[in-house]
């Protein structure tokens, strides 16, 4: 059986991120004002951002697009970190790696405490 790390699963994840990302963008260029109006608010709201402050695994690929949505992509390490959390059940009383610096997105969420940026900026 194939059995597949953390590292590698955050990498897929990315990827795909990536690619919806490039369709974000191609929408936004034909249809301009449909990203901030329209795309963002409605993946903000699949990502669960003021019900989990920390995503769970469910809501960890759609902040993964959110933050290729923004300025930068994702911390890939602070990815694979919070999948291994996840997974392993772990609680962590701080905040997993990635989600504590700035979110770097049109329209932050009020009152999520958290950020969507993977970065280490």
């Amino acid at each position: 059986m194939l059995q597949i790390s953390a590292q590698q699963l955050a990498e897929l994840l990315s990827g795909i991120a990536r690619a919806q990302t490039a369709m974000v963008h191609g929408i936004e260029t034909g249809n301009p004002g449909m990203r901030s109006n329209f795309i963002v608010p409605a993946i903000q709201n699949a990502a669960h951002l003021r019900d989990h402050p920390q995503p769970t695994l469910t809501d960890l690929p759609v902040r993964i697009l959110l933050t290729y949505m923004g300025r930068a992509g994702p911390d890939i390490e602070a990815v694979a970190q919070d999948l291994e959390r996840l997974i392993t059940g772990q609680a962590s009383d701080s905040p997993p790696g990635g989600m504590t610096s700035s979110v770097t997105l049109d329209e932050p969420a009020a009152g999520a405490g958290e950020s969507l940026d993977f970065s280490n900026t």
